[in-house]
């Protein structure tokens, strides 16, 4: 049966310790940066737990250290329960449910640092929401990411090179996941840069409509 658990109530799992995203998980993604999706290992990295958004905690706020920031919507997995080394079969058995994400990204300083701490951390940069949901397999959903209404990416969560249930199992290979601990799943293809004003929503099908705000940390 399908549960939808707001954030921050005494249902929901604790903030995360951590939150491990992954990269180039849709081809088309890696294509577009002129690059190949890995095919043997998913490309893991980390984000910030500070990063983290919840659903009416504020905006997406643009950081005076970048120039171009870009949105990535994302399927975002909520560990519920510790787990190590998690079998694949029983996946969803490993979550508290599952939400949206945005993994916002300062694109120009990932390039300059050739790795992804810095650009992926900025306070604001992982908002999720909008609603927890448990009980639905979102393997064959729809994901689409409208910035001012404007469709901007377009996929099935099917597309991934890395399934969701593959992940859970390949990242609690690596290390210990714990109950509100987040797996950001990969983004498609369509990422671009925001401006102050911009109105940022990713909604998969099953699973709801997270919607953000930008503003300008300039001043």
């Amino acid at each position: 049966m399908t549960r939808r658990i707001p954030f921050g109530t005494p249902e929901a799992p604790p903030l995360p310790s951590k939150i491990v995203a992954v990269g180039k998980n849709y081809r088309e993604h890696a294509a577009e940066f002129g690059g190949a999706a890995p095919e043997d290992e998913p490309l893991l990295f980390l984000k910030a737990p500070s990063a983290l958004l919840l659903p009416g905690a504020g905006e997406i706020v643009l950081p005076p250290e970048s120039q171009r920031v870009d949105w990535e919507g994302e399927l975002a997995l909520v560990v519920g329960k510790r787990i190590k080394a998690w079998p694949q079969e029983r996946w969803l058995e490993a979550l508290a449910g599952v939400c949206c994400a945005n993994d916002v990204t300062a694109r120009d300083l990932q390039k300059k640092d050739k790795q992804f701490a810095r650009a992926k951390s900025f306070d604001t940069f992982c908002p999720i929401g909008p609603e927890i949901v448990s009980g639905v397999d979102p393997s064959r959903s729809a994901i689409q990411t409208r910035v001012n209404g404007a469709v901007r990416q377009s996929a099935r969560i099917s597309d991934m090179v890395f399934s969701p249930a593959f992940l859970v199992a390949y990242i609690s290979r690596m290390m210990t996941l714990l109950p509100g601990d987040l797996i950001l799943t990969g983004t498609p293809a369509g990422v671009g840069p925001l401006s102050p004003g911009d109105v940022v929503e990713v909604e998969i099908e099953g699973v709801g409509v997270l919607k953000n705000r930008v503003a300008d940390g300039t001043s």
